[in-house]
């Protein structure tokens, strides 16, 4: 509260303030002296008399008037805006503000009037921003100074910054910087602020990419071992399509991230060289030849763009394996198109229960009187009628399993409502339901794809297993017609992605300390029986052996002639080539060591595959183990790390269900491609990464 005396009462002293200049403004209200006022007590054992402690003025109308001393002892305040001057203080009494404040706010100064007329003019226009000079016709207030709300002054550069941002995370147009309506929003919020325009916001985000991307390369830089790639490719209007590339990989505390690095415009997206485009200028943008593993992609590649594929990278990155492992499938695409595959066979019924769900849903007096006849009969169901988004085949699962536990329901509902149309039969209700039985699993493995990132590999690859030895049952029942025929279409396309991925899958398994070899020999006995499955079992056996003398053969290599190597905390760190191979002159002795240790002992690997398997407990990080036993097995947790980071999807989680391929906006389209690459992947890195969640449960039960 503002203390018109000139003294100031303290522990029963009276100490002086000290008397300031008036705060020079140029009719700017918006900054505040924020700096506390400080009081010193006098120790009551001292006689001396101690400095006296003046503060500044905090009334208000200071910045409309100033103090001049017109003779001895008597001082008046002169209005800055007409230049009248009235009384304040003659010798030890104080007038106070009160008459000041009358003179700015109820309009006596001649200026102020002038003022106010003028913007009452102004006032009928719906985008004119308020008159500096308007602040005189409301009443001044008292100011006071508050910790919990800091003052902060205006700042133009930080304002651009911030409307870069605010476009980056929410995706609006970069025009709306010209748009009248957001040009009056912001002159009314700060008239002092230079709007931008188009051009100057564009350059605004593409500064904001740049910086961002600074701190993400730091990260990739200083990856400890290789990257796994994913490309997703999206359409647009104008027949060019732009390539999503992401990348995957362990960093060096041993936690997985997943990074988007580059939005590649594609003017001829169904060649076969545009993806392996794509993966060559990522690499080079990154610097990142030779930390390449496996490129996961959206779609199936023909044969010449995945021969363009591994002949463009064979080049620059050693491949691990001839490229074995180089070019996956995406999970999730896999399982959009054998579920479309099933519903198109059973459209029909489908069909016939959407229909039953539209008709109660969109009434209201009609859903009421189903809930009513549900609480009659006691149908124990407490799901919940929803109609289904055709374009996210999850949303139709759930619609048609809620139906068929409410069956009974719509029975009923057909008997009592002449209106109801054609309801399901009793033979529609049985295929809704073998329909529902092969959804469940897929839905349940798409779950899995939409946690956050984390080693999917191993649980994804006990799905998928079973997985391909039901649908391989199923298309061969010869009882069940409506589930052979629908089945049959959804084997094809699955055994394609199962024996695309099933290698790398199961080196992944081998990595899990719980399961190894035996689960991988488990598995293929299952699928193949016995005498088919020892040949594709040495297969894995032989790639793990390999795989595992490829990563002691050589190091991980940059594009600068230098390799990494971990120090004893498990951090990257950088050695020179000619240093890392010529340490002492030893590099031969180093080779002799390699060579005759892995003729007279065990290697880690060998020795890893002999040890007992751990008992399955749900929540085991096998990353995190692999990070506890990297001294005990140097070579083998690289390889373990790499193999672990492999992804299984290309699309982040919230569109796994996604039954379209997605589409860049015409707005977005019509931008440059740099332009777009700057919003796309800035909006990625500015929001908050997404820890690592637990690992996935894995489920141990066995189909007969």
């Amino acid at each position: 509260m503002e203390l018109e005396n000139p003294n100031e009462i303290m522990s029963n002293e009276l100490v002086p303030m000290e008397e300031t200049q008036p705060i020079e403004s140029d009719l700017q209200l918006d900054i505040i002296d924020t700096e506390p006022n400080h009081y010193e007590m006098a120790p009551p054992d001292i006689t001396e008399q101690p400095p006296t402690k003046r503060r500044k003025k905090k009334s208000i109308v200071w910045e409309h008037f100033t103090i001049e001393t017109v003779g001895a002892g008597c001082r008046r305040a002169c209005c800055k805006q007409c230049k009248q001057s009235f009384a304040y203080s003659t010798g030890s009494k104080v007038a106070g503000t009160s008459h000041l404040k009358r003179h700015i706010a109820k309009g006596t100064c001649p200026v102020v009037l002038r003022n106010q007329e003028k913007n009452q003019q102004l006032a009928n226009s719906p985008y004119s921003a308020p008159s500096k000079l308007s602040i005189f016709s409301e009443t001044p207030k008292r100011r006071y100074r508050t910790a919990s709300v800091p003052l902060v002054s205006f700042d133009a550069d930080r304002c651009r910054r911030e409307i870069s941002r605010m476009i980056i995370m929410h995706d609006y147009p970069l025009h709306m910087v010209e748009h009248p309506g957001f040009l009056a929003f912001v002159q009314n919020l700060q008239p002092r602020f230079d709007m931008v325009s188009f051009n100057t916001v564009q350059g605004d985000i593409v500064a904001t990419y740049l910086r961002e991307k600074q701190s993400i390369l730091k990260v990739v830089e200083g990856m400890p071992g290789r990257i796994c790639l994913t490309l997703d490719l999206w359409s647009s209007s104008q027949s060019t399509g732009y390539v999503f590339v992401s990348g995957q990989f362990i960093d060096s505390d041993w936690k997985m991230h997943r990074k988007l690095l580059n939005v590649i415009r594609q003017p001829y997206p169904e060649s076969d060289t545009a993806f392996s485009h794509s993966v060559s200028a990522c690499l080079s943008d990154w610097g990142m030849d030779g930390k390449l593993i496996s490129v996961t992609i959206n779609q199936p590649l023909s044969e010449a763009s995945v021969d363009n594929l591994r002949a463009l990278l064979s080049v620059k990155n050693p491949l691990l394996l001839d490229g074995q492992l180089l070019v996956g499938g995406c999970l999730a695409h896999s399982l959009s198109t054998i579920v479309q595959d099933g519903l198109a066979f059973a459209q029909g019924v489908v069909k016939k229960v959407r229909d039953s769900v539209k008709y109660v849903k969109t009434s209201e007096s009609l859903e009421e009187k189903f809930n009513e006849i549900k609480q009659t009969h006691q149908v124990p169901s407490s799901k919940k009628l929803e109609i289904d988004d055709q374009t996210r085949w999850n949303t139709t699962y759930e619609m048609l399993s809620s139906a068929l536990e409410l069956k009974k329901v719509f029975t009923k509902l057909g008997e009592s409502d002449p209106d109801y149309k054609d309801p399901p039969s009793e033979q529609d209700w049985s295929q809704i339901q073998t329909l529902c039985q092969t959804l469940k699993q897929l839905f349940d493995i798409a779950n899995i794809l939409t946690v956050p990132p984390t080693t999917k590999t191993i649980a994804v690859f006990h799905e998928v297993w079973k997985v391909q030895l039901d649908l391989a049952r199923s298309a061969n029942n010869k009882e069940n017609d409506f589930l052979s025929g629908m089945t049959k279409s959804m084997y094809e396309n699955f055994d394609k992605y199962w024996k695309s991925t099933c290698y790398i899958l199961a080196i992944a398994v081998v990595m899990d300390p719980r399961f190894k070899m035996k689960l991988v020999q488990f598995t293929f006995v299952k699928i193949y029986g016995e005498e088919r499955a020892a040949s594709f079992i040495k297969i894995v056996d032989e790639g793990i052996h390999e795989l595992f003398h490829e990563y002691l053969s050589f190091p991980m290599h940059s594009t600068n002639g230098s390799s990494y190597g971990e120090d004893e905390n498990g951090q990257s760190v950088k050695i020179e080539d000619s240093e890392a191979m010529d340490s002492n002159g030893l590099s031969d002795f180093d080779a002799y060591i390699i060579e005759t240790t892995s003729q007279l002992s065990k290697t880690e690997l060998d020795q890893y595959l002999e040890e007992s398997l751990l008992p399955r407990v749900h929540d085991f990080d096998v990353v995190g183990w692999w990070k506890l036993n990297r001294i005990k097995y140097p070579t083998l947790s690289k390889m373990a790390r790499d193999v672990l980071s492999v992804p299984v999807c290309t699309v982040p989680g919230n569109m796994v269900f996604d039954t379209v391929r997605r589409e860049m906006d015409s707005y977005r389209s019509s931008l440059r491609s740099e332009t777009v690459e700057a919003l796309i992947c800035a909006k990625d890195w500015l929001q908050p990464e997404k820890l690592e969640g637990p690992a996935p449960v894995i489920k141990m039960e066995i189909p007969i």
